[in-house]
């Protein structure tokens, strides 16, 4: 119960080409739990939780899937929950 209350959300919006920058910088701020790209609409689009400690080889699909997204949209909202 505690857990779900020291979590907190922002969102903003970003252009497709600066997706993916985005998402590594805030990748490397470490306290990031999850990432929802979500379209113009609002409807998510993809959902990437993220553990303490993951690095390296597992961040790699993530961002494979991030730069794919950002080929097809020009313009989204990134919601990011902190915790």
């Amino acid at each position: 119960m505690a857990d779900s209350q020291s979590r907190k959300q922002e969102s903003f919006k970003v252009s497709g080409e600066d997706l993916v920058r985005t998402v590594k910088k805030l990748i490397k701020e470490g306290n990031v739990r999850r990432i929802i790209i979500k379209g113009k609409d609002e409807k998510v689009i993809a959902e990437f939780p993220l553990t303490v400690g993951v690095v390296g080889a597992l961040i790699a699909p993530v961002l494979a899937a991030v730069g794919a997204i950002a080929a097809l949209i020009a313009e989204c909202t990134i919601t990011v929950e902190r915790g």
